[in-house]
């Protein structure tokens, strides 16, 4: 994280990026897009592949409610960690539970859990708006590139670092199991294990995102950007690095646009927008193959 920090600091003073970032909440703001947007851009292909993207959604919203939570329970409103990481992991994982245990069709399931997520965190927000600030509200729901702080790139850096130990010791049984979870079953990968363990890392990576993309839109950048990167690659190994820049470059101009005033909006409207014209860059780049 520090190194990071450094990063930034010495493309400042090169001159490569702007003299505001001698500040130190705008270098946070960046080093958290550089931690965020390639963790992102990592999962988002399997996401995609395993089709949970209406679940990483469900997620986010969820985050509304533990913020409240953690707030009427005394949490400082800024990082209201243990509520809101509490919440959402028994969310996620009481969803994936009780899917695996019903005929209930998984997007009817995730449907009656984000209606529920929404209502309660709708319902006990507007209990806790009268206790906070509104605009500590408004962040959360839409994300805001001046309310990062150490604790929450400690946060981020540490979830990003066990996201990355996990790739690496079990990505490519993770990817068989989303495949082709008949094959691992024969070789002895244990799929529901695998099932269980990407779910946590989709609701822990979620919740670490709130502060930069807000809870409502967090969801998005899963997804975007993934399936952008599934439009134009011709394996999978393309895939994977595709979806990795285009959340990364998402994340970075979703960030620096709105500090150098070239779009005055919330930096998680900003950096969905981006994706979303990286996803229409990327049809017409298939369109022109497909005429090529």
């Amino acid at each position: 994280m520090e190194a990071l920090r450094q990063l930034v600091f010495s493309l400042q003073q090169a001159g490569y990026l702007p003299e505001m970032f001698q500040y130190a909440f705008l270098t946070n703001a960046l080093v958290a897009a550089l931690i965020i947007g390639p963790l992102l851009g990592a999962l988002g292909p399997l996401v995609v592949v395993k089709r949970l993207a209406f679940f990483s959604e469900a997620v986010g919203h969820g985050a509304l409610t533990g913020v409240a939570l953690g707030i009427l329970l005394g949490e400082p409103a800024t990082q209201p960690f243990a509520a809101l990481f509490t919440f959402c992991l028994l969310f996620a994982l009481l969803l994936h539970w009780i899917r695996s245990r019903t005929q209930v069709p998984y997007d009817a399931l995730v449907g009656v859990f984000l209606s529920f997520a929404i209502a309660l965190g709708a319902a006990l927000l507007l209990y806790v708006a009268k206790k906070v600030n509104v605009h500590i509200l408004e962040n959360v729901l839409f994300g805001s590139i001046l309310t990062v702080r150490d604790a929450d790139l400690l946060v981020m850096a540490v979830i990003a670092a066990t996201c990355v130990l996990l790739m690496l010791t079990g990505g490519n049984r993770a990817l068989i199991s989303s495949l082709a979870p008949d094959l691992a079953k024969v070789r002895g990968i244990n799929v529901r294990l695998y099932d269980y363990v990407f779910v946590l890392l989709i609701a822990l990576v979620t919740v670490a995102s709130v502060k930069i993309v807000g809870a409502i839109l967090v969801g998005a950048l899963l997804l975007i950007p993934a399936t952008a990167a599934r439009l134009i690659s011709r394996t999978g190994r393309e895939f994977f690095w595709y979806s990795v820049v285009f959340a990364t470059i998402s994340c970075l101009l979703g960030i620096l646009l709105p500090m150098a005033g070239a779009l005055p909006i919330p930096s998680g409207a900003a950096i969905v927008l981006i994706a979303s014209a990286g996803f229409l860059l990327a049809l017409l780049v298939r369109r022109w193959r497909s005429l090529a």
